[in-house]
C-alpha cells in the first residue's frame, strides 16, 4: 500500500506490558477517534505481539551479509505507506522502554545506514511523514523538567528522528503524575486531549484520489 490511498494511514505503536494500562487507553482512544474520521489505523502492540527488540548482526545496514529478518520484513510490509506514525509509551528512568528502542533500530531504521541518516538522505518509510508521541510518567512534570528529562527526550529521540529520517513534523504530548488510583475524571480529561490531538493531526493529512 502506498501513500496514494484515499484513506490516510496511521501506524500506532504501543509499548507497555500492561494491556489495561493508561497507555493502552490512550492508544484505544486514538484508534477509535481516527477510525471515526474514516482514516486507516494499523496498531502494533509490541508486548502483545512479543516483538523481539534485539538487533541481529546481519541486520546492521553496514554488514557485509546484510539481510532483513523475516519478522522485520513482515512488519515493514504491514506499515508501509503510512502518513503518520504514533508512538505511545511510558517513560522509564527518563527514557523510552528498551522494546521501543529496538523497534526503531530493527524496523524503522531497517537498511538505513548511519551515513545516510547523518546526511539526511530520504528514508523510504519515514521521509515526509508525521510523528506524534504520547508519553506518560508517574512523576510530576515539574520534577521531569528539573531533571532535564523532558528536554533530553525531545532532543535525543523526537528531534533526532525528525532530522535523521527527514520527517515532516513531530509533536509530543506528555501526561504526568499517572499513578495508581488516579481519578477517573483526570483520566477522561487526558483522553479527551488525545482525541483532540488525533483530530488535529488527521486534519493535516490530505486525502488523495
Amino acid at each position: 500500500m502506498s501513500m496514494s490511498s484515499s484513506r490516510p494511514k496511521h501506524v500506532l505503536i504501543l509499548c507497555h506490558p500492561d494491556e489495561h494500562s493508561f497507555n493502552a487507553a490512550v492508544a484505544e482512544r486514538y484508534e477509535r477517534t481516527i477510525r471515526s474520521l474514516g482514516h486507516e489505523v494499523v496498531v502494533r502492540d509490541l508486548y502483545r505481539m512479543h516483538f523481539d527488540p534485539v538487533l541481529k548482526a546481519s541486520e546492521r545496514p553496514t554488514a557485509a551479509d546484510f539481510t532483513l529478518s523475516a519478522d522485520v520484513a513482515a512488519e515493514l510490509e504491514l506499515i508501509q505507506g503510512a502518513a503518520a506514525f504514533i508512538l505511545v509509551y511510558p517513560l522509564w528512568y527518563g527514557m523510552p522502554p528498551a522494546m521501543l528502542k529496538g523497534y526503531v533500530e530493527r524496523v524503522l531504521g531497517a537498511g538505513f545506514p548511519f551515513g545516510a541518516l547523518r546526511m539526511q538522505m530520504p528514508n523510504p518509510l519515514l521521509s515526509g511523514r508525521r510523528l506524534l508521541s504520547f508519553t506518560s510518567s508517574g512523576t510530576t512534570r515539574a520534577w521531569l523538567d528539573e531533571q532535564g528529562a523532558a528536554l533530553s527526550l525531545r532532543n535525543l529521540f523526537d528531534d533526532y528522528l525528525r532530522h535523521g529520517f527527514s520527517l515532516e513534523s513531530t509533536d509530543h504530548v506528555h501526561f504526568a503524575s499517572i499513578v495508581e488510583g488516579i481519578q477517573p475524571r483526570v483520566v477522561e480529561e487526558h483522553l479527551f486531549e488525545v482525541e483532540q490531538t488525533a483530530r488535529k493531526l488527521a486534519s493535516l493529512l490530505p486525502r488523495n484520489g
